[in-house]
């Protein structure tokens, strides 16, 4: 082989490497699976922007608000029913009950959406729970779902929209 022949197969050789395959946005990932969870910093980003387009403020996660909804998802889940008020813990008791002190908070819960984006167009098409969406003087949220396998939903959904109370 002459040196020629040995360079271009080398250069070919260059030709043939992959490319990383971009990875879709979080808020198509399926969340219909046992391992899955929301990405919490999507639903962030989501949500302010909307927020902001419709002249409020940006949201923060707070971690207590994201163990609440943690803990509504899961026990919507465990009951497979879409409720405020799981084994009778209203919202109000579960907010007090978080730590978190609220000027004002509301909550959306959901079932059978199975990516961020779902639940997102199904609240904000949803006037109850879009007018949650854009509480004005919020700035904190927390966001969970639970996977079920055996319920028709599979996904449960809570999110929590919090003002702190200064």
């Amino acid at each position: 082989m002459d040196i020629c022949t040995i360079l271009g197969i080398v250069a070919l050789a260059g030709c043939a490497t992959t490319t990383p395959v971009p990875q879709q946005p979080a808020f198509y990932d399926d969340l219909a699976r046992a391992e899955a969870q929301v990405n919490v910093a999507a639903a962030a980003s989501l949500l302010s922007d909307y927020r902001q387009k419709n002249g409020l403020p940006r949201l923060e996660i707070d971690v207590r608000l994201v163990e609440m909804a943690e803990a509504q998802a899961k026990a919507m889940a465990q009951r497979n029913q879409v409720t405020h008020d799981p084994g009778g813990k209203n919202f109000t008791k579960r907010l007090k009950a978080s730590g978190f002190d609220a000027k004002t908070a509301a909550e959306n819960v959901g079932a059978g959406y199975h990516t961020l984006a779902e639940a997102f167009s199904g609240w904000r098409d949803s006037p109850s729970h879009n007018k949650n969406m854009l509480l004005s003087g919020a700035t904190k949220f927390g966001i969970a779902t639970a996977y079920a396998p055996n319920s028709k939903y599979k996904v449960f959904w809570a999110l929590v929209l919090a003002e702190p109370d200064k």
